[in-house]
């Protein structure tokens, strides 16, 4: 819509309805796809729905300088689209009106403004949690070491960015222990907000210190507070999309579920996000699934180390996972990495928490498990933790 059409706060007088005249157009259009022969036809139809709602508020709105710029950018677009004046308009029957600050209704609009069958939308799945280890949307399963910032997913709604630091010296093992994410503004159902969570400091808002987008009762981004300086979800409505962001020991771990669409909706320039393409070959501390061994220097206390820790064996550290997680999948054997590598026992709850996120957040059940090579789960080879870790673990116990 150019810009000379009303879409922001406009100071109108009590009588003229300019703007709910323009909201309607909006609303009508906000689901159409360019891509579909229906298109042009649909577009024409919203607007001669507007052209009509304008001239019935002709009167009221004389003296409105909202309303005739509206009444001039209708005029071009249907010189633009080669609409005629005549002909029929799109329904603005409240049934049939839908909240564009509501991704989950933009399917039930696009059926009542004839656009045959459209699926409904296909939600992804990202997570970031340990040493670290990433899922990404196509749920591939990764370890790397990415150390310092790295863009998690960077498309035209949503950027999130994390940041990693060792984790025990000489060792190429990373954690995250900071966390933006930036939710662009959209349309009237937000402006900008950004939040940001390093160690320590996991705020309940967002850094303007506001704790929701949208005007009004609208609420179409919010953060709610579920454990005090530990966990916080993040809804935003109209881009359909969750967020969770965690502290466990020192710290972050990062979930999310987003509609593919939006998740594909990004510049060629935009190419490096983890959660879409994966870590780099260079940074993968795994070899197509298998991790490597623990250096033994990275186990045993640090003289004169503030905090000394324990030390793990293959057995103890499989005890202390299988009392978070009975099923032996890849967050089990991603907790038994993680306690070989730290001897950080805090790992053995971000991945369990890692495991529950999935739960609640990726759409498909009979994807939440990924089980090492040969146990099944049916997802692809770069997906599968190699069951070589039991191995090489199984050496390390010698040397212990």
């Amino acid at each position: 819509v150019p810009s000379v059409l009303c879409l922001g706060d406009c100071q109108l007088q009590t009588s003229c309805r300019i703007q709910k005249c323009t909201t309607d157009f909006v609303s009508l259009t906000s689901y159409l796809n360019s891509a579909l022969e229906s298109f042009d036809l649909e577009f024409c139809k919203a607007l001669r729905a507007y052209s009509a709602c304008t001239y019935r508020n002709s009167k009221v709105c004389r003296g409105n300088l909202d309303y005739h710029s509206a009444v001039l950018g209708i005029s071009d677009l249907m010189s633009q689209r080669n609409c005629s004046k005549d002909g029929p308009t799109s329904s603005t029957n409240p049934e049939l009106t839908h909240d564009p600050c509501n991704y989950s209704g933009h399917t039930e609009a696009r059926k009542h403004q004839g656009v045959e069958k459209t699926p409904p939308p296909t939600y992804l799945f990202c997570g970031l949690f340990g040493d670290p280890h990433l899922r990404t949307f196509k749920d591939h399963f990764q370890t790397c070491k990415v150390e310092g910032a790295w863009p998690l997913i960077d498309n035209n709604y949503l950027s999130v960015q994390v940041t990693n630091v060792p984790v025990v010296p000489g060792s190429s093992a990373t954690a995250t222990n900071k966390i933006t994410i930036i939710f662009k503004s959209y349309q009237d159902c937000t402006d900008q907000k950004v939040y940001q969570a390093v160690t320590d400091d996991l705020p309940a808002a967002f850094v303007d210190g506001t704790t929701s987008g949208g005007d009004g009762n609208t609420k179409s981004l919010r953060i709610v507070e579920k454990v005090s300086g530990k966990y916080v979800e993040m809804h935003a409505r109209y881009i359909g999309t969750t967020v969770y962001v965690r502290q466990l020991g020192h710290y972050l771990t990062l979930a999310i579920r987003m509609p593919q669409e939006l998740v594909m909706a990004y510049e060629e320039s935009q190419d490096l996000q983890l959660c879409v393409n994966g870590c780099p070959s260079s940074e993968r501390i795994d070899d197509s699934g298998h991790l490597p061994l623990p250096v033994m220097g990275q186990l045993l206390p640090q003289s004169g180390a503030a905090h000394p820790r324990s030390v793990y064996t293959l057995e103890t550290a499989t005890t202390k996972c299988h009392e978070k997680m009975l099923v032996k999948d890849i967050y089990f054997y991603s907790c038994v990495f993680d306690l070989l590598t730290t001897g950080d026992a805090n790992f053995t709850a971000a991945a369990h928490s890692a495991l529950q996120d999935v739960e609640a957040l990726h759409p498909r059940k009979e994807h939440w498990h990924i089980f090492p090579s040969g146990g099944g789960g049916g997802v692809g080879k770069d997906s599968k933790f190699s069951v070589g870790l039991g191995l090489v673990c199984l050496i390390l116990v010698v040397f212990l």
